[in-house]
């Protein structure tokens, strides 16, 4: 009885996997690390982490839906990191911080329009723009980091655009509740959610149906800009500085907290719960090796092998689900 029941539950949902590899992670974690991992501070480290990457991984998870893919992200998080800590030197931050997102939604359009106009498939278009503006971050700092303004930490944007605490909790993590919230309504109420899946399912057969495809590429593009170049504020706001490596490797993480969540590569079904869900998996599984002391050396590696062998236990539960 129990099989039969949750079989159908984990078709329905394929971000279950996921949450139940997550569970089973935070158990070994918390019962191997002698408290180093399982105390609120640390937790609250984590989520903080979450909270930039979910961003980036809600954008990505929405690309992934029409079944295409950016994985310029990573500079797109750069980008808006940098702009926003530039411009803050010069005008308001609240101006700063609106100017760094449109640096991102211009990046996201840009990406859009190269795909959609040339049929040039959205993964060669995407790898060239990640080391086309990882070269000018890169440039433009000259190997040097860009800094906040001490006048500009005292003001409430300063604060609320990740330079502060509400709760116990960074602010980020308030920004990343409110835009999920937002985007779920925006993909289960409006029209945009059903054209979204159905390109992703069929692109062919959306046009048929009246879909304007190359439309809704183009504005899951931008706001995957959009959300990357915010989760680069957020994440500048934080830690005060940025430099032209700022977002090196969070595409790949992104990418792999959706499909940890259950986003299908192909397109047609996403899931952002399992996508934040993987996002925290991921900041765990980094919180957990930096806490037991694992050799910077060997961190990629290990948090590499961990990740694989976490989407393999998800596609075996899944396949399990589907046997009859």
């Amino acid at each position: 009885m129990a099989n039969s029941s949750a079989k159908p539950l984990i078709r329905r949902h394929a971000e279950i996997g996921i949450f139940l590899i997550g569970a089973v992670l935070i158990v070994i974690f918390a019962s191997t690390s002698d408290g180093r991992w399982a105390n609120l501070y640390n937790i609250g480290t984590i989520l903080q982490v979450t909270a930039t990457l979910g961003l980036m991984s809600l954008g990505v998870a929405v690309v992934i839906g029409t079944g295409e893919i950016d994985i310029s992200v990573g500079s797109t998080f750069g980008m808006g990191a940098l702009a926003y800590l530039w411009l803050a030197a010069q005008v308001d931050p609240a101006i700063a911080a609106v100017a760094a997102v449109l640096v991102g939604a211009a990046i996201g359009l840009f990406n859009g329009l190269l795909v959609t106009r040339t049929g040039t498939p959205s993964l060669i278009i995407t790898l060239g723009t990640l080391m086309i503006f990882r070269g000018i971050a890169i440039a433009l700092t000259e190997g040097f980091s860009f800094s906040i303004p001490y006048a500009a930490r005292k003001g409430w944007t300063y604060f609320v655009l990740g330079g502060g605490d509400f709760l116990g909790f960074n602010t980020a993590l308030y920004w990343l509740t409110t835009l999920t919230v937002i985007l779920l309504a925006a993909l289960k109420a409006t029209p945009f959610g059903n054209r979204l899946l159905a390109v992703g399912g069929s692109a062919e057969s959306a046009h048929s149906r009246g879909v304007r495809v190359d439309r809704i590429k183009l504005s899951a593009f931008v706001l995957c800009g959009t959300l990357a170049g915010f989760a680069g504020t957020l994440e500048a706001g934080k830690l005060g500085f940025a430099d032209g490596s700022m977002g090196r490797l969070m595409e790949l993480q992104a990418i792999a907290s959706c499909v940890l969540g259950g986003c299908l590569l192909a397109g047609g079904r996403i899931s952002l719960p399992g996508a934040l869900m993987g996002a925290f998996v991921l900041s765990s599984i980094q919180s957990y090796l930096v806490v037991t002391g694992v050799r910077p050396q060997w961190f990629i590696l290990v948090l590499g092998l961990i990740v694989v062998l976490a989407a393999y236990g998800d596609r075996s539960l899944r396949q399990w689900a589907l046997r009859k």
